[in-house]
């Protein structure tokens, strides 16, 4: 018996170049971009109000009493509904038969009456201490594709549920997270670039008082520089559609910020274009109005994501379990070094030989975590790298679920997602892919809060005792 001989020819043989040549159509002029564009625009507009209401406004779904004594409250259903039974001044929800559903704004509500009147052995609101600053997390790698949107708006989903009061800052003039949260951002007078030239407006000031004072040639102020000296915090802050998650937006114009910041640092080589964000977070009041500021960088390690990275307490580095991402991280952790070590040094030659003390990066917490898991083919590779980056890595790998997809396709977090459109296991998966890893967040914020608030008290009583031996 003969055996059948393989005719399989692949695909990209026997191609004939006339039939190729009729394919390409005519040659593409810059004008076709624009038409592309316009397309796109119309496509993604579309598609982002698959996630809004039918008016266009995106609103945030209410949440069951069984999603509330699960995932928000340490409360037990029936001790909850009796709490409501008598209590008729709180919301009471809506529904029937034992089946209420609150807006977040009145779960914050009932989070705060429990949090009086509850058991003192249970936790209502997350941990915060008084008199700290808002902690302040970037979510950063230059490669794209990572994750770093989605575990960023995650993460302020998470913890807005938790409790905490959110600012996400959108970074990427791509505006994905803007478009996750609903945001509406007409230029780039209401994204962070205002306040980039606020700063360097502020030091130019500063640097012209001095020229005055020696009698020399003041730098100009032209006119956008002028403008953003009267930008504040509520001229680019707007709300969402969560309660206590508020937005600085991004749009495409955003970019020029990347081009427009060497220039002015080379009008004025004293101006450290690295703490522009940190000044605009200090010196508005960011950090007292808040309890986490979030940090959604560009996949670059340009202007932007250096001022997020020096303005940050905790850093974030999402990777997928594959060598190109692996590879990838590594040289973006060799490029913060390059970076951060060459300002620290070119800052402190000068501070040296002003007799002035010496600057010093520093962040809370470094963590890198996988993202888009999958256990049945990734498993060894994430060992290597969990292995390789040792301290550096979250313990949690975080799953690629049905869930996470089918919420993208909705242009809507998994946690803006009504498990009554899921399977109840299939929804249970998908949220606990997150909530583990607002878990392992959690766990640093909290311990850096507590860190910071130890030091805090542990240098009063130094200085206490230090009066008492004066007096």
């Amino acid at each position: 018996m003969t055996k059948k001989q393989d005719l399989y020819t692949p695909p990209y043989q026997n191609l004939d170049p006339a039939r190729s040549a009729a394919k390409l159509g005519e040659p593409v002029d810059t004008a076709r971009f624009a038409k592309a564009a316009a397309f796109c625009e119309r496509g993604r507009s579309d598609l982002a109000k698959r996630g809004y209401s039918p008016d266009g406004t995106k609103r945030l779904r209410k949440f069951s009493t069984w999603e509330i004594c699960r995932y928000l409250l340490p409360i037990a259903p029936a001790h909850f509904r009796r709490v409501l039974r008598n209590n008729p001044d709180l919301p009471q929800g809506e529904g029937a038969n034992g089946s209420k559903w609150f807006t977040l704004e009145e779960v914050v509500s009932l989070r705060n009456h429990f949090a009086a009147e509850g058991l003192a052995s249970k936790k209502y609101l997350p941990y915060r201490p008084k008199g700290l600053p808002a902690k302040v997390a970037a979510v950063a790698n230059f490669k794209g594709g990572v994750g770093k949107t989605s575990t960023a708006a995650h993460l302020a989903m998470s913890a807005a549920l938790d409790g905490y009061k959110v600012l996400v800052i959108d970074l990427d003039s791509q505006g994905s997270m803007t478009s996750i949260m609903g945001g509406k951002v007409a230029d780039e007078w209401s994204t962070v670039f205002p306040l980039l030239a606020k700063d360097y407006a502020l030091a130019v000031q500063e640097e012209n008082r001095l020229r005055e004072a020696r009698g020399e040639t003041p730098l100009p102020l032209d006119e956008t520089l002028t403008e953003a000296l009267t930008v504040s915090a509520s001229d680019v802050i707007q709300k969402t559609h969560w309660p206590n998650i508020d937005l600085i937006g991004a749009q495409l114009n955003l970019y020029w910020a990347e081009f427009q910041v060497p220039v002015w640092r080379m009008a004025l080589r004293n101006w450290p274009l690295w703490d522009a964000l940190t000044h605009f977070l200090e010196n508005e009041g960011i950090l007292e109005q808040y309890d986490i500021v979030l940090l959604d960088t560009p996949p670059a390690l340009g202007y932007l994501t250096i001022n997020a990275l020096a303005a940050a307490d905790i850093l974030l580095v999402p990777l997928g379990a594959s060598f190109l991402e692996f590879d990838s991280t590594g040289r973006f952790f060799d490029m913060l070094y390059s970076t951060f070590a060459s300002i620290e040094e070119g800052e402190n030659s000068a501070r040296r030989r002003a007799g002035l003390p010496e600057m010093k990066f520093e962040w809370d917490v470094v963590r890198a975590l996988i993202t888009r898991f999958d256990a049945n083919q990734q498993t060894d590779l994430a060992n290597v790298i969990q292995a390789y980056f040792g301290d550096f890595m979250n313990a949690y790998r975080q799953e690629f679920t049905a869930l996470v997809g089918q919420a993208g396709e909705q242009v809507n977090g998994i946690y803006e997602a009504d498990y009554r459109d899921f399977n109840r296991d299939t929804y249970a998966r998908g949220r606990d892919a997150f909530d583990r890893t607002y878990a392992e967040f959690k766990e640093i914020l909290i311990g850096a809060w507590w860190r910071d608030q130890a030091m805090a008290e542990a240098q009063a009583a130094e200085a206490a005792t230090e009066e008492q031996a004066d007096g």
